[in-house]
């Protein structure tokens, strides 16, 4: 893998660890060094760190916190 590959996931951590997990990456970018985009693509989605993800992930906790407040107002019709 060439020296510039290398100087960029040791700055960049999620990627480096990205690449360990998934060795494929290796042999990917030894021989295609220009492929860095779709590792940082490839990445994101495998983390889950993508737009849409984060979009799920608050839409689910609103959800969440929705449920939660018509519950505890179940509750204190109740009592």
């Amino acid at each position: 893998m060439r020296q510039d590959i290398i100087n960029y996931l040791g700055q960049n951590k999620q990627l480096q660890k990205f690449v360990r997990e998934q060795p494929i990456w290796y042999r990917r970018l030894s021989r295609n060094p220009h492929e860095i985009q779709t590792l940082e693509v490839a990445a994101l989605n495998y983390y889950k760190n993508t737009i849409p993800h984060k979009v799920e992930k608050f839409s689910n906790g609103v959800q969440m916190a929705s449920m939660m407040m018509g519950m505890f107002q179940a509750m204190n019709s109740q009592s």
